[in-house]
């Protein structure tokens, strides 16, 4: 059973972490689209862009998918907002759970990054609404704004690049845990 790694991304970020992660790992990083069949898989990464709560692509690869007990899932956020504010992961993992099963979240081990935006990259839509949300944020007094929504206000219209591949670091002692552990234990029962 080989490893995979999966990424759902619309300006980048995410795909810059999966092909990061790839190279570090050794582990193939393929788009979402491609669907990718994943019941030979024993280890499952799933890397995708915070979009109005929604990770990318993330709903529909593990639609019908029922993870089988030698398996492992690590989804991976990148979104624009600091996950390491409790506020931000709190809201990131309700909103994982409207797109996740029960069994999938419950089961999944979940890390949260930093991304990116450029303006001048977003889509008409896109543009659209950050400008509806800014107009509607910058009128919101200080004291009321939530991280989240100060993060909006502070990088609209600009470009912001939040992406560090050290925060890769503790979901690659994670892809490698059993194997280090396995290693450790084979060490303690040579002595």
């Amino acid at each position: 059973m080989e490893n995979i790694i999966i990424y759902g991304s619309k300006y980048g970020s995410s795909q810059k972490y999966a092909e990061e992660l790839s190279a570090r790992t050794k582990i193939p990083a393929v788009n979402f689209q491609s669907m990718p069949q994943l019941s030979d898989k024993k280890k499952i990464i799933y890397i995708g862009g915070l979009y109005a709560g929604t990770v990318t692509g993330l709903a529909n690869t593990l639609r019908s998918f029922n993870l089988k007990e030698n398996q492992r899932l690590i989804i991976v956020t990148v979104g624009l907002s600091d996950p390491s504010e409790p506020e931000n992961r709190s809201n990131i993992r309700s909103s994982l759970k409207k797109q996740l099963c029960n069994e999938l979240f419950e089961k999944a081990k979940i890390f949260h990054l930093r991304g990116a935006i450029d303006y001048t990259k977003l889509s008409f839509t896109h543009r659209t609404l950050m400008s509806l949300l800014y107009k509607a944020l910058h009128k919101t007094p200080e004291e009321k704004l939530t991280s989240q929504n100060r993060t909006i206000v502070e990088t609209y219209g600009k470009q912001a690049d939040y992406i560090n591949f050290r925060a890769l670091e503790p979901i690659i002692f994670e892809i490698k845990k059993e194997s280090l552990i396995k290693s450790f234990l084979c060490r303690a029962e040579s002595f």
